[in-house]
């Protein structure tokens, strides 16, 4: 089964591309990828966007994940969804699942339906 990230990425990639974004961890990072001439500015995790970007980047990523969220869900469903991401979470190990329910935000999934999903995967070992 495909994550979140399989939908995203490719998409992610083309948008950084296009609009000269990059990851820098360092100033070494920095030098090494930026432009001459172009003013840049951190926008957090390390993504390094050229200036007046920024709101085009933000937008762009969020209309990905959005349509990524779409994607899952249509070829693997809510339930299945939610599976992956409390085997993902080791929830069966650590018995919460708080960092589950915050991993399918904007999927419209409650933690009241995450639990309910855990149950059963509690009760029938599935």
């Amino acid at each position: 089964m495909k994550y979140l990230t399989d939908y995203v990425q490719a998409k992610q990639t083309e948008l950084f591309k296009r609009f000269d974004c990059f990851f820098a961890f360092s100033n070494e990072q920095y030098e090494e990828q930026r432009t001459e001439g172009e003013n840049y500015t951190s926008v957090g995790g390390g993504l390094i966007v050229r200036r007046g970007n920024e709101d085009a980047v933000s937008k762009g990523l969020s209309d990905i994940r959005a349509e990524g969220i779409k994607e899952d869900i249509a070829e693997n469903g809510i339930e299945a969804i939610i599976r992956r991401e409390l085997n993902n979470h080791e929830v069966c190990y650590t018995q919460d699942i708080s960092d589950t329910v915050d991993s399918l935000e904007g999927y419209g999934v409650s933690s009241e339906q995450v639990m309910a999903v855990y149950r059963n995967v509690e009760r029938t070992g599935e």
